[in-house]
């Protein structure tokens, strides 16, 4: 029996940032009233290849999650987000990658360095400054 293709595993951050850069796409693929089937499991992995992040139209699903899995599971990619009857999908393209991921940001439980204490500050002697003598008030004048 063959492994089934391992899933590539994207933090929120990059989800996120996948779901933004697919804002402006439109669907490629949609999936009718067959659901998914061979030909459209084969036309979505064309599509994948040619762009790494699509959009896929399901058109009146019974079970849209479950179908939005369907695809994520039988073409090996990620399922990005599910926007009313619209999955995202993306896939790295094995050789020559379009799609630029951020950065993962390391864990919050992770091992960090002790934050820096900063240098006791030295108190600065303050000279008073020097007081202006009063001025007598002048007499009104009168006019």
């Amino acid at each position: 029996m063959a492994k089934p293709a391992a899933f590539p595993t994207l933090s929120s951050a990059q989800t996120r940032a996948l779901r933004g850069l697919a804002h402006h796409l439109e669907p490629i693929v949609q999936v009718g009233h067959q659901g998914v089937t061979d030909g459209v499991l084969s036309a979505v992995k064309e599509a994948l290849r040619a762009h790494e992040l699509i959009k896929v139209r399901l058109h009146e699903p019974e079970d849209k999650k479950g179908m939005a899995a369907a695809l994520a599971a039988g073409t090996g990619s990620t399922l990005c987000g599910l926007v009313g009857h619209t999955a995202i999908l993306y896939k790295r393209h094995p050789k020559e990658p379009k799609v630029e991921l951020p950065k993962e940001r390391p864990a919050a439980n992770a091992a960090k360095p002790a934050p820096r204490k900063p240098a006791p500050r030295k108190p600065t002697p303050r000279k008073p400054a020097p007081r202006k003598p009063a001025k007598a008030k002048a007499a009104k004048r009168s006019r």
